[in-house]
């Protein structure tokens, strides 16, 4: 709201101006007009929050927590996250499958890499108005302040071969550009994704050679990906070309202290093979939990490093992983010194930063359950 004043005629004519002003902002008025999901909203251009700024002498950095979901496909999952993330002020990052975006009808206008036409390891997009639905849904996330990386396409982990644990950069090069045909195409459809605000992404399956893939990603002006593991909780770290925000493998209190990578899946499959079994489901949540709480108290009490808690857009086990990292986000979101964002959040606020000062926390040892 415009704040600069003309000449007024009296003071009576002030006090009265300026009455109306404090009621109007009493009443939360505002010029924005409501959003809706359709209208184009480029990733993060709305105010910086209050800790989008540099660290203060002597402070540590806020506790970064990343919430990120592969596929990012499912309706009902993000009427799920989109009401609880506004509710904790968080933000998260989809990681978007192309092939959703395209419905069954136009399968045959994908080939993956190795493969035969219009095959794929997941489902397309379904009926036209399927493909509605989630164009909706993620112009909703865009609106709302979330972000959407890439998943690619296809999917093809090992056992499918050939598998993106094999694939070329000539390869990897043709699936990319296939993603963002997709993408430009749904604008068509509705889609107000930008392409050029499409600036991560994490591989299907973690299976890639990153010598392949990563100088891909950074051809298209991409700025970070989220494929790569580490022992322990990590600070990204610069590898040709991008920022690495690194998939920890932690200890899993209920497993004795076995190390499994954070991924829900990775998660299921070490503590029951992945396999269906009602009567656990409650255990699996909780198990769950307890290893997100831990990961996070031992970030937060060393070297405040990015905690990424990756997950899919899947009800796996009665939707005992989905609860569970619904639940800490909760709990974890609105918590002091604690800030649930996505990556590229976390890129902005890392450039506000002394690179000394971030060097502090950098260097010292990767955080991990003990």
């Amino acid at each position: 709201m415009n704040r600069r004043w003309g000449p007024i005629a009296t003071g009576v004519a002030l006090a009265l101006t300026f009455l109306i002003l404090v009621l109007l902002g009493t009443a939360g008025g505002s010029d924005t007009p409501a959003q809706t999901g359709d209208e184009p909203v480029a990733q993060g251009k709305a105010a910086p929050p209050a800790w989008m700024r540099r660290l203060r002498d002597g402070e540590k950095p806020p506790q970064f927590v990343l919430f990120s979901f592969d596929g990012a496909g499912s309706h009902d999952h993000w009427q799920r996250v989109l009401p609880l993330a506004d509710k904790v002020n968080a933000h998260v990052t989809g990681f978007l499958s192309g092939l959703y975006l395209l419905p069954d009808q136009l399968r045959g206008t994908y080939n993956g890499p190795g493969h035969g036409t219009g095959r794929a390891s997941i489902s397309f997009g379904g009926t036209d108005a399927d493909v509605a639905t989630r164009v909706k849904d993620l112009n909703a996330a865009l609106a709302s302040g979330h972000e959407i990386g890439t998943h690619f396409n296809g999917h093809f982990c090992a056992g499918n071969e050939p598998s993106g644990g094999v694939w070329t950069g000539a390869d990897w090069t043709s699936e990319l550009d296939q993603f963002f045909d997709i993408v430009r195409a749904a604008s068509a459809r509705g889609l107000r994704v930008p392409e050029t605000e499409i600036k991560g992404g994490r591989i299907p399956c973690l299976e890639g050679d990153p010598n392949a893939f990563l100088p891909v990603m950074a051809d298209r002006a991409m700025t970070y990906d989220t494929s790569l593991t580490s022992d322990g909780i990590a600070w990204p770290s610069r590898k040709d070309g991008l920022w690495e925000f690194w998939v920890p493998v932690v200890k899993v209190p209920s497993l004795g202290g076995r190390k499994v990578v954070m991924q829900d899946y990775n998660l299921w499959y070490a503590m029951n093979g992945a396999k269906e079994e009602p009567g656990r489901d409650a255990e699996l949540t909780a198990d769950t939990l307890d290893t997100y709480r831990a990961a996070y108290q031992a970030a937060y009490n060393t070297n405040r490093a990015p905690l990424t808690i990756g997950n899919h857009f899947n009800d796996w086990s009665g939707g005992a992983f989905s609860l569970a990292t619904e639940q800490f986000m909760t709990e974890v979101c609105v918590r002091a010194n604690t800030v649930c964002a996505t990556y590229s959040e976390v890129l902005r606020w890392m450039k506000l930063q002394d690179p000394a000062v971030l060097d502090t926390f950098r260097d010292k040892p990767r955080a991990q359950i003990s």
